[in-house]
């Protein structure tokens, strides 16, 4: 649901007027802005996001990752980005067909490496480009992923 009388923060705007191509949808609902982001410009939007002098989206809060059972795309992919500088929160969603890969930002927030390796360790989802994409808090050897719809509620 869309509240049009909000007005529009800066990097949601920012992100209309350079990446225009890039955004499916803005939502914004019950106070927060979500822009639903191209998985394939995902990398180029968070650069300029931490790059714009007027957005300086230099924080990234928090990275996960959903399994959706019955939605045209399998895996929802999570950005909750932070300006110090504006005192503002944006959240990028990317969704992600069923192969479950979608670019590393890494190398845009190299904080977002643990943040990855979770959603990857947890959810499934693969992000190509991680300088080291492996478990983080199941076993190596541990073959699925628990926080996927399809696992058994009370495990293997």
């Amino acid at each position: 649901m869309s509240e049009p009388s909000a007005p529009e923060p800066v990097p949601v705007a920012r992100l209309r007027a350079e990446h225009a191509e890039a955004i499916h949808e803005v939502v914004h609902d019950r106070g927060e802005w979500t822009v639903i982001v191209d998985p394939a410009q995902i990398v180029a939007v968070c650069r300029f996001l931490r790059d714009d002098a007027r957005t300086q989206m230099v924080f990234p809060v928090d990275v996960c990752a959903i399994h959706w059972m019955d939605r045209p795309w399998e895996y929802e992919v999570v950005y909750h980005l932070y300006s110090f500088l504006l005192n503002e929160r944006i959240r990028l969603k990317c969704r992600v067909g069923s192969a479950g890969r979608i670019a590393s930002v890494t190398s845009v927030f190299p904080g977002a490496d643990w943040h990855e390796r979770e959603a990857y360790d947890l959810v499934g989802v693969r992000f190509d480009g991680h300088p080291d994409l492996r478990r983080i808090l199941m076993p190596e050897d541990y073959d699925a992923h628990p926080l996927r719809r399809d696992f058994p509620v009370k495990g293997y």
